[in-house]
Parts: C-alpha cells; structure tokens; sequence
C-alpha cells in the first residue's frame, strides 16, 4: 500500500479510554510517512487538550458539554446550555475543517466527535469512526449512518452499525504492552519490591482511581486479609483517593502484604508480575490485558452510557477468558473470587489462553490501512 502523506484530523476524548487509541492511531499514521500532518480536535476542559500535547500533537478545542444524567442544580444549569454549546462547536468544527483542510476525519467517540464529525460529512470528507466498547455509544451510534468506516474491537456490532461499514481492528494498544516471559515477570517483581516466592494481584483503578475497587480492598484489610497467605497485592488507588487510602493504611500497618500507589507508571510490568489482575473493564484495559494474556477479575462500573463495561467484560466472560462480579457485591465478593481463582494455576492457564486468543495486537496498524482504504475509495 502507498502511504502517501495525508492531512488527518482526530476528534474526540474526555476520558483516556478515548484519547489513548486516538493518539495510537496519529502515531501509526505519522510512523508510516512523517510528513502527514495531524490535527487532533478535543473538548475545552478535558483532559485531552492537556494530554495530547505532551505526545506531541497538535489540538484545538470545541466548547462542547455533554448532557449530565444525575440530578443537580449544576448539572441542570450544564444540560441548559448544551443545544447552545453544540450549536457554536457546530460552527467553530466548520471552520476548523475548512481551515486545516483535512483529507480524512477519524472519530474516536466522546464528545468532541459528534459537531466535528457531523460538519466533515455535511462537507463531504471521508470520514470513519473508532468504536472501543462491545456496547457502542450514542454518538457513534449516530454518526455510524453517515460515516464511510467504522472499526470496532468487538463481534457482532452490527447490531449497532450497517454491517457493510464495519471492519473488526481491535483496540489500539500501547506497544510495551506483550505477554510475560520469565524475564519480565522477575524484573516487575524486583522493579515494584515484591517477593519472588509469593503470588501477586494487580488492582487497577484507572488514573483518577475506582471507589469500588478500593473499598473491597479496604473491606478485606479490615478483615485481616483472610486467604492472603503467600500472596502480595500491587494496589494502585488513584490520585483522587491516595489521602484517604495513606490514612487507612497508617492504620492497619499489619497488612505488610498489600503495596499501594496512587499511579503505575511501569504498566508493562505491573501486567508481566501479576498472576490475576482486577480491573474495571474500559475497553483499553480489556484489550491490554487480552495482549498482556492474563487472568483478570472484572467489576464493570455502573456509573457509564449504556452500561458498556458490563459488555465489554461479558464478551470475554462468555469464552472464558475473564471473570465478573458485579459492583454492588464487590465489597464481599471480589477479593474471594480474586484469591479462589490465584489458587488454581490450571484454570488460570485457561483464562490467560483464552484472553491470549481474543488478542488484537496490530489494531492501530489495519485501522491506519482502512484509513488510505477509504481514501482510495474516495479518489
């Protein structure tokens, strides 16, 4: 295939979820011929108009909100100013698409997708969508009826899209991110001060952190760590709870078994140590432990559209490859289920084969090919 240089625009974000593939997909088509020029649109205020800077890239941002369904007097006021807020994103996109003159637009969902991506097909450029979840978003599912692409990381999302249009890619994931050898699973251990002739748990959060994941941890250290006998825990709380979680455990120093950080830098080693992870189960988690092939425990969050982690975490329950319990029976359930399944090395070689074969290393590679598909299509 010919990668000729091409102008790209990529909106999207509000969550790393969002912004990680997004950048994955730039750096994919930037590696295969540097003089493509990148443009990334975002949302004021969120986080990608802070993170994709520090990649590297260019973005802009649109004045966009979202709706908020919980009720507040803050999240009225928000939900009031939305039509207004669309309407002006609506016509800052224009502008930026006739400024920058993309040959391509690429929607990676949130909200700065729907104004950019609705604007680049009323302009008639070529347009395609990345779908990260097994449960698609109401923007996307939208934008799916106009769009020439959509590449999705699961089966069957042609129940959400025109079959025609949809290509199974894969999540982007970071390239770090590989199945453990004995090598690296002993330098993630002498890298995070562990014990080599123990177990150990990974209990990832996300950046910000997972209040429910930190309260069945506190539930099991105010138990006394009932079944941790040879086993230690790598349990990364988030920025957002680290105060709370450093008081806990000045108050339970007993727990010598449990090592705790607000952030994991080194994800690629915390994955190779680890024997079974708990997780949430956002769609670049799913896809990064499906590459890093390990036995994972997920507590899909309650708290986001359309419930899309519980069927991000079933599309692999359903073969095998991961286990689930449900956020409200977290508190007594997780560490149990967690501990049960560290117990059994047979049905933990299963699961990790399993998650092994639902693995989509090169997605950032054919979603950058479907890219110069449909602009060939388009010439």
């Amino acid at each position: 295939m010919d990668y000729k240089a091409i102008r790209v625009i990529i909106s999207g974000g509000g969550t790393g979820g969002h912004i990680f593939p997004a950048v994955s997909i730039a750096s994919k088509l930037r590696e295969l011929n540097p003089d493509s020029e990148i443009l990334f649109v975002g949302a004021e205020g969120k986080m990608e108009m802070e993170k994709v800077p520090a990649t590297g890239f260019k973005i802009v941002g649109l004045p966009i909100v979202g709706l908020q369904r919980q009720f507040t007097w803050a999240n009225v006021k928000n939900d009031l100013q939305v039509p207004f807020k669309l309407a002006a994103s609506l016509v800052k996109a224009r502008r930026i698409l006739k400024e920058f003159k993309p040959d391509i637009a690429i929607g990676v969902g949130g909200y700065a997708s729907a104004p950019l991506l609705r604007a680049a097909t009323r302009l008639g450029i070529p347009t395609l969508i990345q779908e990260q979840n097994g449960f698609a978003g109401l923007t996307n599912k939208i934008l799916g009826k106009k769009v020439g692409r959509i590449c999705v990381a699961y089966e069957g999302m042609d129940r959400f899209f025109p079959a025609d249009k949809v290509v199974l890619t894969g999540n982007p994931i970071r390239p770090d991110i590989q199945p453990a050898t004995p090598e690296t699973k002993a330098e993630g251990i002498h890298f995070y001060g562990l014990d080599p002739d123990k177990k150990h748990i990974l209990v990832i959060g996300g950046s910000l952190g997972s209040g429910t994941l930190n309260q069945a941890m506190k539930q099991w250290i105010s138990d006394g760590c009932p079944g941790g006998e040879g086993v230690e825990v790598l349990w990364q709380c988030g920025r957002y709870y680290k105060k709370g979680v450093d008081a806990f455990m000045a108050e339970h120093t007993d727990a010598a078994n449990v090592h705790w950080s607000d952030f994991i830098g080194r994800m690629d080693l915390a994955y190779a140590m680890a024997d079974v992870i708990i997780s949430r189960s956002g769609a670049s988690s799913v896809s990064e432990i499906c590459a890093a092939r390990k036995a994972a425990v997920f507590v899909p969050s309650p708290n986001v559209a359309e419930d899309h982690q519980t069927h991000n975490a079933m599309a692999l329950v359903r073969k095998g490859a991961a286990l689930i319990v449900k956020d409200a029976e977290a508190k007594e359930k997780l560490l149990p289920t967690a501990l049960e399944l560290l117990a059994d090395p047979e049905r933990i070689a299963s699961v990790e084969a399993a998650a092994g074969a639902l693995a989509k290393t090169a997605a950032a590679q054919e979603i950058a090919d479907e890219v110069y598909k449909l602009l060939e299509k388009n010439v």
